[in-house]
């Protein structure tokens, strides 16, 4: 993969690049391989995808001024690029779907005339006098993110300093929505503190529509705008596919999904006789997870989804149930199923759920982890949950990061 921004030296977010993808992959897989050190382990294949135009999300800082907005990041702090604007519109890890929306969302900034946000600290100076830096640590807009399904279908949210641009930006909704139909969400979030934190827990949906359908191997998941999901859906179709490949192979009676996000996991596991509970903090993921579930409960006489009809669906679907709640929490509440799913994020599980699984009576546990050096320190906290299966997937090319499955079963 080529980048003008990566030679040029305006954007290192790509920190592999100059590394060929086949070389990545390998060194990826020696990773691991080494954090794990466990010769009894059956690796798998390393899972790959395309290695551009993969990302189904951007998360575009927005600098610039209201005529002439910028979308994509601001300049490292050391350097000749430092502070400015970077416009990554054409970035090669995003699809052609997503670089056509972006002029049109710049379009919209300039309509709506949504003041870019400063993020430069003033000087002591001008903290006083408001010159020279009077625009510093002001404006409206800091972000626009971008998801998209594998439909086609787009997800837009602008995160505002404020609810004062509110007004504008509904007025020029009809104007976005016509010029670019294949939005299906808009939503506003509110984050007024001056951080570095992406969005705030305030969220405004402009459109009829709350949710982006996102299909993976015949099933819906729905995303609302808080709502986490993998950047690569290629990829986590696969992992998708991994998962519940081995756990129809241990076929455990009950089933806890801890993490479950939007129930990506919990649904693709569900069978006939198979209990499954998911357990997820953001009670909009687990709104999201609800809404699936209830879809394929209700799916038309002679429909097909991942290979099973609908009667197959409801019978598998009859014993699901999501709930809010921390998963640490949740688990020490008494009882074990038999098989456990973690997809913790980067800082894993930690010492409190890892000492519960191993004291636990749960036979298996599969652990999905986008950080393999906490992922060994979880392992080492659990010796009696022995990794026979693993798998890597490559979920971000271009980076040293990737996601893992591994599958741990009770000496």
């Amino acid at each position: 993969m080529q980048c003008p921004h990566f030679d040029a030296g305006r954007c290192h977010s790509c920190t592999l690049l100059a590394t060929p993808y086949p070389t990545q992959v390998d060194e990826k897989v020696a990773h691991v391989r080494a954090l794990l050190a466990d010769e009894r382990i059956d690796w798998l294949p390393a899972v790959t995808g395309p290695e551009q135009g993969f990302r189904n999300k951007a998360k575009m800082v927005v600098s610039g001024t209201v005529e002439e907005p910028v979308l994509g990041i601001l300049g490292s702090s050391a350097g000749p690029y430092a502070g400015q604007g970077i416009d990554l519109t054409d970035c090669g890890l995003y699809p052609p779907a997503l670089q056509a929306a972006f002029p049109v969302l710049a379009g919209l900034v300039t309509r709506a005339r949504l003041q870019p946000y400063d993020a430069t600290s003033p000087s002591r100076g001008a903290r006083r006098r408001e010159t020279p830096r009077e625009s510093a640590w002001r404006g409206e807009l800091k972000h626009v993110l971008v998801t998209l399904s594998a439909d086609g279908e787009l997800m837009v949210r602008f995160v505002l300093r404020s609810q004062e641009p509110l007004a504008r930006l509904r007025k020029h909704l009809p104007w976005l929505l016509s010029a670019l139909p294949q939005v299906a969400v808009v939503s506003v979030n509110v984050q007024p503190a001056h951080a570095a934190v992406l969005e705030g827990e305030q969220e405004i949906v402009l459109t009829d529509r709350r949710t982006l359908p996102m299909r993976l191997d015949g099933i819906t998941l729905h995303l609302r705008p808080q709502s986490f999901f993998q950047t690569n859906t290629a990829v986590a179709s696969a992992l998708y596919a991994q998962a519940r490949a081995w756990v129809d192979e241990v076929a455990p009676a009950s089933l806890w999904d801890l993490y479950c996000g939007v129930g990506g996991f919990a649904l693709h596991c569900a069978a006939p006789g198979r209990a499954v509970t998911g357990i997820e903090i953001s009670a909009e993921a687990v709104a999201s997870a609800t809404t699936t579930r209830d879809e394929l409960a209700r799916l038309p006489e002679g429909a097909d989804v991942g290979g099973h009809d609908a009667a197959w669906w409801a019978d598998a679907v009859a014993d699901v149930r999501f709930a809010a709640g921390d998963a640490t929490s949740f688990a020490r509440d008494g009882g074990s199923p038999e098989l456990v799913i973690v997809n913790p994020p980067r800082r894993g599980i930690g010492a409190d759920l890892s000492g519960w699984l191993e004291r636990s009576d749960a036979t298996h546990v599969l652990y999905s982890s986008c950080n393999a050096v906490t992922l060994a320190e979880d392992l080492a906290r659990m010796p009696s949950l022995r990794p026979t299966r693993a798998r890597l997937l490559d979920m971000f090319p271009q980076t040293s990061h990737y996601e893992v499955l591994v599958l741990l079963e009770r000496s």
